[in-house]
Order: C-alpha cells, then structure tokens, then sequence
C-alpha cells in the first residue's frame, strides 16, 4: 500500500507538538508533553525521574535541561504520530534548523521501518513526513561541564548490560545505574555487578491511554525506536547528574537487517549508524558534550554470550524476555528466549540452561519457525532484539559438536539444524573477531582489551 492511499493520513494531515512542561518536586522531576492530532485526539504522556537518591549539580530546567526535554518530546512523538502518519508534524515549542529536520526525519523513517513493513505500507524516506519548526535560538549562555561521575549505564537486566556493568566496576569506573520503568531484574543485575539501589537512576515512562484506545479502534500500531527516547532521556538524566559518558551495550550484531534484502532493522535505534548519528547530535544541535557510545559494539553476540556465562552471579538474576518482564520470569516461549538459550548454549551446561528456562528450549517444535528465521533458514529474522543468523548457527554448530561427544539423544531443534544446515562448523574466528566500528573512547580501551583476552581464548 502506498503512503498516499492511507485513509488516516488522508483524514488527519497535522500532528502539532504543542508543548512540555519540566515539573519537579521534591522527590521526583516530571517530564509531561502535549500533542495534538487535530479533529481526533490529544496526548499527554509523561515521564518521572525519581531524584530521591540523586545528588543535582545542575537546575531541572535550565536552558541545556529545557533542550533535551524538547529534543526527548521530538522522539515521544513518535508513538502518537504513527496512529495515524500525518503529512507534517508541526513543532510550536522548540527550534529545529535544517540539518536538524534531516536527522529527525531520518530517524523517523528507519525507526519505523519494522512498523511499516508489517503494516504493509510503501514509504519513501522524503515522503514519510514534513516537519514544521521555527529556527533554534541558540544558548544564552555557554555550556560548563560539571562531571561528578564518569558513567551513567543503561541497565536492562539482560546478558549485555551485566557485562557492561562489570567491565565498568572492574575498570574502577564511577558509575550510576540508568533504568526505564524499573523491573526486579535490573535492580538485581544492578545489586550483582556490586552496585547500589541508591546509584540507580529511575524512570518511569508512562502512554497516554488515548493512545491505547486508538489502537483498539484499529487505528495504525506498531514497533517504535525505543532505544531513541532510552538516549535522549538517559542524556537529560546524565546533565543533570554530572555524567560525563552514557555507556550503552549494543554489539555489533544489531546493525543487521531483519529481511534479506532489505534494511528493515528492528534494532535500528541501538545500531552504530544511530549511535554515531545521535553522538554528533548531542555535541551539534543540544550543545551538550556528552558522550554517547556502546562498550559492547567491538564485539558480537557469541563472544558477550562466552563472556556473560563466566559470570555465575548473574546468571539467576538476568531476564530480557518482553513477554515474562512484568512477572520476572523467561516465558520459554517466544523468540528472544530461544535466542537467548541458543546463544548460551556452547558455554553453559545444559542443565543449567534448563534451570534458567524451565525446560530444554532446543526440544520444543512448536518454537520451529522462530528457530528457522534465527539461523537463517528462513528469509525473515525475528523482529526482537537478537544476534545475527551467522552468530547462532555458530553457536549451534558448537553445541551440536559438543552433544555428539557426549552421545546424548539429540534435541528436536538441534537435530533440525544438523539435518538442514549440514555443512555448518563451528567458527573459532567469530570468537576473535574485533569489530573496529565503533566509538569507544581511549580511556575505556582497558575495558575493551579485557574482554577480548578471555573470549579470544580457547
């Protein structure tokens, strides 16, 4: 379908981002915004920051906070726009130049790729959306770096930011925790790495249910880039803190596209274009030199997964399964489950595994077709947060080696895989690679080295 047969945008042209408002208090700073659709609906999402344990050096709504707020309410829109993909989004609160309105529209376009495609909509990246602002202003007043810590770190409470978390202490980093509608796994991952509740920064992100009512209406749904609002909101959190670097754990694995042959990314918001597009952004246009850049993107998911499994106090605690987050558990039934177990499932005992899950994931058939698009026998990759079809057949091709020592019956899915990827070997040069893309500064270079030296290891 193309964009200009959409009955929705035919319908409802504009989305205006009205206003935000910084509304702090004692124990927490809220971050409200208003949208509009004209004629259908407004928005007014909200987001807290609970500041009872954080030392401020710096005011909620200065002029640097207030362009951050604006600049996080830029990526909020998202949500609400998609309802119905207006023609213009029509800013009122905030100055946008030229450039700006590029990378905006960029980060719309390929942030909504996965929406668009499973919505089946035909989108070109100039056509998507035309963005209406007044030219920025500029700062009153030069920026003062006022660092108190060298880190804030996104914690999700799954393998990558406990490796992340641990590099950081072993490296003798300061660092403070950074998490998003906090759940008991990240402040167990958190306690783990031997940090403190209170070196957490929490926040809570909440949708406006006008939003929710739309989609029941059948209006248009779909994935956003999350990764986008978790960066500007983790920015505004480290200015106000005084942290210097925001310390992501995005492996080099998420640049690769969803769909052979074409670039629909899920993960496109923790990609290395977009970390080095938000990075220049950052420094450019929210005049704020913070540094933004994932300790992880030197290395792929087999070697976080050899890292991650050499460390035992983590491993009762980690949990990134979307479905079980809410009750902190692996549901054992989705993609991102089967992934994770299959990533693993080289380094760590089979019986541990199946404590972790429940059950033995690699025997369950009905998981075939999710399995099949994991190691690429199938031309669609699960649309979750996952590693490359190269790194699981890799991984699977070592636990099948290793099961066939052992003689064990093998594994539904394990036996799937030997029988329709044959000539897959174990590859000893994915667990030295070292991806050069990135942008880990020199003074976390030790970080970077101490990892390679045990996953490079036979």
């Amino acid at each position: 379908m193309k964009l200009r047969q959409l009955r929705f945008r035919q319908q409802y042209p504009d989305f205006i981002y009205h206003s935000y408002e910084i509304l702090p208090t004692k124990d927490n700073i809220t971050l409200r915004y208003h949208f509009e659709i004209p004629g259908l609906c407004d928005f007014h999402p909200q987001t807290s920051i609970d500041i009872r344990n954080l030392p401020f050096l710096r005011a909620a709504d200065d002029e640097y906070a207030q362009r951050l707020a604006f600049l996080l309410g830029m990526t909020e829109c998202v949500s609400y726009f998609k309802a119905v993909l207006p023609e213009r989004l029509i800013v009122h609160c905030g100055g946008l130049c030229e450039e700006e309105i590029r990378w905006w529209k960029k980060l719309y376009f390929n942030g909504l790729g996965e929406f668009l495609y499973r919505n089946g909509i035909e989108a070109a990246e100039d056509e998507l959306i035309q963005i209406e602002a007044a030219a920025p202003q500029g700062f009153a007043a030069p920026f003062m770096p006022q660092w108190r810590f060298d880190a804030l770190t996104p914690v999700g409470g799954g393998k990558d930011s406990a490796v992340t978390a641990t590099l950081l202490r072993n490296a003798g980093k300061t660092v403070r925790y950074f998490t998003v509608n906090d759940q008991k796994a990240r402040t167990d991952t958190v306690l783990a790495a031997g940090g403190s509740e209170e070196q957490m920064v929490r926040t809570h992100r909440t949708i406006d249910p006008a939003l929710l009512t739309l989609n029941r209406q059948g209006f248009l749904n779909g994935h956003t880039p999350f990764s986008a609002i978790v960066a500007f909101l983790s920015a505004y959190c480290a200015l106000l803190i005084g942290a210097g670097d925001i310390v992501l754990s995005n492996e080099s694995s998420a640049n690769e596209s969803n769909i052979e042959g074409l670039t629909v990314n899920h993960q496109y918001s923790k990609s290395y274009e977009f970390e080095r597009d938000f990075s220049d952004y950052l420094a450019k246009y929210a005049g704020v030199p913070i540094r933004y850049f994932s300790l992880l993107r030197p290395f792929n998911e087999l070697q976080i997964a050899k890292m991650f499994a050499a460390l035992p106090q983590y491993h009762p605690v980690f949990r990134s399964c979307n479905a079980g987050s809410k009750k902190n558990v692996w549901c054992a039934a989705c993609p991102k489950c089967l992934f994770v177990y299959c990533i693993l499932s080289p380094f760590l005992p089979k019986e541990k595994l199946d404590a972790i899950f429940g059950k033995c994931m690699l025997d369950d058939l009905s998981l075939l077709e999710d399995f099949k698009g994991l190691c690429g026998l199938s031309a669609v990759k699960p649309f979750e947060c996952v590693g490359t079809t190269t790194e699981v057949c890799c991984a699977l091709a070592m636990t099948l080696e290793q099961a066939k020592k052992t003689g064990a019956p093998l594994p539904a899915l394990l036996r799937y895989f030997e029988e329709h990827a044959p000539n897959t070997k174990p590859d000893p040069a994915l667990l030295a690679a070292r991806n050069t893309q990135n942008l880990v500064p020199e003074e976390y270079r030790s970080c970077v080295k101490e990892m390679y030296r045990y996953v490079s290891q036979s």
